[in-house]
């Protein structure tokens, strides 16, 4: 049956409810509020539910949301000298509490995100800006210190882990926004609203009537709070959810197995990586980090894990993204590996595990709970480490702990593990800075390797400070060689993103970027 098609004779399938879509991603959540929270998960019901100036269409381009157009030269809304950029917003937008949307709401929004008592999941490019105007209730003026060509997607996009606008009514009072009630059942503008969040069960969400733009089909969204994977494909062998995205690559071929279930399967622009903490013990020698990438055979994670989805190659950028760089790919070699080790003076112990300088080649990996793919990976990978004297303990943790912010212990953006395995997204406009500058160790953004180059940091600086793409394509080059060299990240592979959904449920069109930006044409 092809995908979004519809049971026997057009008729719905009788466990399928009318308008009623029921999802799952296989993972809990500690909060709505994208500010504070960078899980998938919540970027999904974000896109539903949240304030953004731009969103993104079916080919992975910024459209206009509460904005009446994206900037740009052309149209005057990047200066001349790159240094002002103007949004013009709707004077239709309300909030769905029924309070006007103002240009007040986003400059407001932005001293959010630069207030340092707020736990930020990024504050990407807000250093940039030197001042905000307000000339009147519908026009906001971003005055930068410098060009900035990553506005479009950092403030206030959808794409990504961006924070979205805010709604000043109902935050202003407050010193900071960290446990505002607000966080649990946030007041956005989009097609959909929330309407409740029952803790480890569900979050609801239906259609909000004064949205401005196009109306939902669906009724009801109900997003089902199954933090195991192999719980999450029991529910869709049930038909107890609709629709399961994105599907590890592991459960693809059982997924796709289903009676009554279609599936997409298409280029992603996000990655599968292992990532070491460059601050901890022997993982701040970049030998260790090469030969542990040589020491991983990911075509054999490929292909027994992930059963021949995703694309091997050595950079974050999938082969569909405008910025891919095919760089040559660095083989498994386990003899080239203890090669290098040896040169470098890592010498093994009575227990075969090497050692220098009293650091040892002995770590911990952080992963979340409720992953046997994962798992199992660290099983492939677990042998070839030790021929070369490496030895890892696997710690397991939820994924609200797992991904919760700096400032409150969260593991990954604290720098509690060695090594850790989890997936990306990269920007739909190529800027690394978030994800590998020097300035953005948490909590001031990304960068959970704690990577820092000074060339790769310039050559973001250039990405960045350009609109020429022919400048950007030779910035980021330099940035993604650098990141092979200096391996703070293997890449495993360049993901496929997969969902797996009742074939009751029609026009659902995922893109790369914001895969429920367009749920808004779905129904079931």
């Amino acid at each position: 049956m092809l995908p979004g098609a519809s049971g026997a004779q057009g008729a719905r399938h009788p466990y399928t409810t009318p308008h009623v879509l029921r999802y799952a991603t296989g993972e809990d959540i500690v909060g709505l509020n994208p500010h504070l929270v960078q899980q998938l998960t919540v970027s999904y019901m974000s896109q539903m539910t949240m304030a953004w100036l731009l969103r993104y269409d079916k080919r992975n381009q910024a459209v206009p949301e509460l904005a009446t157009a994206v900037p740009s030269k052309a149209n005057g809304g990047i200066s001349r000298d790159g240094k002002t950029i103007t949004y013009h917003l709707r004077r239709d937008a309300k909030w769905s509490d029924g309070v006007p949307f103002t240009a007040d709401d986003v400059r407001f929004s932005v001293d959010v995100v630069r207030n340092p008592s707020n736990n930020e999941g990024t504050h990407l490019g807000f250093d940039q800006i030197d001042r905000v105007e307000v000339p009147d209730p519908y026009t906001v003026v971003f005055r930068m210190l410098r060009p900035y060509s990553g506005f479009y997607v950092n403030f206030f996009s959808s794409g990504g882990a961006n924070p979205c606008v805010l709604p000043k009514h109902l935050l202003d009072k407050l010193a900071n926004i960290n446990d505002a009630p607000y966080n649990a059942l946030p007041v956005g503008i989009g097609p959909f609203k929330y309407v409740s969040w029952k803790r480890a069960d569900s979050v609801e969400m239906v259609p909000d009537p004064l949205y401005f733009g196009r109306k939902p089909k669906l009724q009801r969204v109900i997003f089902k709070i199954i933090p195991d994977r192999n719980t999450t494909l029991t529910q869709l062998t049930t038909h107890e959810i609709d629709l399961w995205g994105a599907v590890p690559a592991a459960f693809y071929d059982r997924a796709r197995a289903l009676p009554g279930v279609a599936t997409i399967r298409q280029a992603s622009y996000g990655f599968n990586h292992v990532d070491f903490n460059l601050e901890h013990g022997a993982l701040r020698d970049p030998v260790v980090r090469r030969a542990l990438r040589l020491a991983t055979d990911r075509a054999i994670i490929r292909e027994k894990i992930r059963h021949g989805v995703g694309i091997l190659q050595e950079t974050p950028f999938s082969p569909g993204h405008p910025f891919h760089v095919d760089l040559p790919r660095v083989p498994f070699d386990v003899a080239a590996a203890n090669r290098l080790l040896d040169a470098a003076g890592w010498k093994r112990g009575a227990d075969g595990v090497r050692a220098k300088n009293g650091e040892r080649l002995d770590f911990n990996v952080a992963i979340g709970v409720g992953l046997p793919d994962t798992d199992a990976i660290l099983e492939i990978i677990r042998p070839s480490w030790a021929e070369i004297g490496a030895h890892f303990d696997v710690r397991h943790y939820p994924s609200p702990l797992y991904f919760a912010p700096a400032q409150t212990g969260g593991i990954l953006y604290s720098g509690k593990y060695d090594v850790s395995l989890y997936a990306w997204f990269t920007n739909p406009n190529g800027d690394l800075t978030n994800l590998y500058a020097c300035d953005r160790i948490p909590p001031k953004g990304q960068n959970v390797p704690r990577y820092c180059n000074r060339t790769a940091d310039a050559a973001m600086r250039r990405f960045i400070a350009t609109y020429d793409l022919a400048e950007q394509r030779a910035a980021s080059r330099v940035m993604q060689e650098a990141i092979v060299r200096d391996v703070p990240t293997i890449v495993l592979d360049a993901r496929e993103d997969v969902y797996a959904f009742n074939d009751d449920l029609h026009d659902f069109h995922p893109n790369q970027v914001t895969a429920f930006d367009d749920l808004v044409d779905a129904d079931i």
